[in-house]
């Protein structure tokens, strides 16, 4: 586990905080695979810390100054984030730049176990509830809070598809003759952008903190280290690949967990984000196949990191092969897409 330094971390945090801090423990938080994450307490009163991952990371990836700013504009605008204690450039407490926010005691579905928790009845309620929110943060308009000019939505799409095409590249562990037919594909077929505002970059099940008492009932949406401006149906793409259905090869990272009686199926999904935003999304193709792709090119990333010895666990055991998973099902939804482009 890093080395923090607690005398200064407990500095840092009477300057941020009422009343200040007392004596502090650290634990990691169990579950991401990405930034890691810890819980920072006093006995009084409890935090949670991000910082970016340990070992080689990819020019742009984990910008803590980004992840803590969107958070800090969403604040009011009805999307249930943590409130932000403060973020601090300063490497030598942790290692790197870090951010802290107030910790939610809530509750994360990490898979199909923790959602067969919930009744069928709760299940369908979350399901709802999950859309209203990705439809909230994509009514957001990002001059009103601040974020103007924090991304460049013209073009998101094609900077997407170049940028992880890249990370994949500087990232790879072996050569995977899947990527190059899946990029081929993907570039021939680039829609244009439509329907710009925040993108959350990973918008799924288990990054979102469910109250515990009311387990449909989101309390808040949880790491935004890809959110920036851009096609916000690139969000829905990423929330159908991880929205499993009975009877289909699950995303090897969900597992099945959607499956489960109560939730709805995906095509729910999307006619109800449809019908709330009032846009006609008629063909989700090309968003689900990238959606897959990108996943699978973070893991690999991942996936690197492991094999360098910056991380450990069992987490992190076997991500080759959901690599592997993830591009196959890709070339398999872009196989039976009605874009002929994306067939061959």
């Amino acid at each position: 586990m890093v080395e923090f330094r607690l005398g200064a971390l407990r500095r840092w945090l009477d300057a941020n905080v009422d009343g200040g801090a007392g004596e502090l423990s650290v634990t990691p938080i169990a579950g991401g695979r990405s930034n890691p994450t810890y819980e920072v307490t006093d006995g009084r009163s409890f935090w949670v810390l991000r910082r970016p991952p340990f070992g080689h990371v990819l020019p742009s990836a984990h910008d803590m100054g980004r992840e803590f700013r969107v958070q800090a504009a969403l604040r009011d605008s009805g999307v249930p984030v943590p409130r932000l204690v403060g973020l601090c450039l300063d490497e030598s407490i942790v290692g790197a730049p870090f951010y802290v926010m107030d910790r939610l005691d809530g509750i994360t579905l990490r898979g199909r176990d923790d959602a067969a928790r919930l009744t069928p009845v709760q299940r369908a309620r979350l399901a709802d509830r999950m859309v209203d929110t990705l439809v909230r943060l994509h009514e957001v308009d990002p001059g009103a809070i601040g974020l103007a000019g924090w991304g460049r939505p013209d073009g998101y799409l094609e900077r997407q598809l170049r940028r992880w095409s890249d990370q994949w590249t500087a990232s790879r562990t072996r050569p995977r003759p899947q990527v190059d037919t899946l990029l081929r594909r993907l570039t021939q077929t680039l829609p244009r952008d439509r329907h710009p505002g925040i993108v959350h970059g990973d918008f799924k099940l288990d990054n979102m903190l469910l109250d515990r008492a009311d387990p449909a009932r989101v309390l808040g949406v949880l790491d935004w280290e890809m959110s920036t401006l851009g096609d916000t149906l690139s969000d829905l793409g990423i929330l159908c690949s991880f929205w499993d259905e009975a009877g289909e090869l699950p995303n090897p990272i969900s597992a099945g967990a959607t499956a489960l009686d109560g939730f709805p199926g995906r095509w729910y999904v999307v006619e109800r984000y449809g019908a709330a935003r009032g846009i006609d999304i008629t063909d989700l193709d090309w968003y689900l196949v990238f959606a897959d792709f990108k996943i699978a090119v973070i893991l690999e990333g991942i996936h690197a990191r492991h094999l360098q010895g910056h991380t450990s666990g069992a987490r992190f055991e076997g991500l080759d092969a959901v690599v592997d998973a993830l591009l196959d099902r890709a070339l398999a939804r872009a196989a039976d897409s009605s874009v002929a482009g994306l067939r061959s």
